[in-house]
């Protein structure tokens, strides 16, 4: 079983969009490690702000059929993909890690480079991995996220799955 961690982002209607993404994703592979979840503001395009969080599960998936499963979870919740790369979605779940696998593995590229650039990705990451290494720059995400230097905003929100208080605002 591979270790993986997985992004979820949403800017439209987000919570319940993310909160149907964490019903399919445990549905699909049973326990979750979940993140805060964080708001921000768009990256790369004018929108709506965002709640992202990061997931981790183990899967005996490969990392081509785990990315054609998300897609479906993607799709079953209304993701428009004929739209422009940066624009708002329904939902988005992206592989950061499979692993300590590095390089391109059936199109995907690991670790995602977001991991490195996004304080929306990275933070929630070092909240539930903080020792787990970066498999291309072999730092921990702990220390990853304490050198991170970009501005970047974000800030913890409330949020209940399934009836319960996964994140806190601070």
């Amino acid at each position: 079983m591979a270790r993986v961690y997985l992004s979820l982002g949403s800017n439209i209607e987000p919570r319940t969009y993310i909160a149907a993404g964490l019903d399919a994703l445990a549905d699909r592979f049973g326990e979750l490690v979940i993140s805060p979840v964080y708001e921000s503001e768009a990256v790369g395009f004018d929108g709506d702000n965002f709640l992202n969080l990061v997931v981790g599960v183990e899967t005996a998936l490969s990392v081509g059929e785990l990315s054609l499963q998300l897609k479906a979870i993607e799709d079953a919740n209304g993701r428009e993909r004929s739209g422009p790369k940066y624009s708002g979605r329904t939902l988005d779940i992206d592989i950061l890690t499979y692993d300590d696998v590095c390089g391109v593995v059936d199109g995907i590229t690991l670790p995602r480079g977001e991991v490195l650039r996004n304080a929306f990705v990275l933070q929630p990451l070092s909240d539930i991995a903080p020792q787990q290494r970066h498999a291309k720059t072999g730092e921990s995400f702990a220390d990853l996220w304490q050198r991170y230097d970009r501005d970047q905003k974000l800030w913890k929100i409330d949020f209940h799955w399934q009836r319960q208080q996964i994140s806190c605002a601070d």
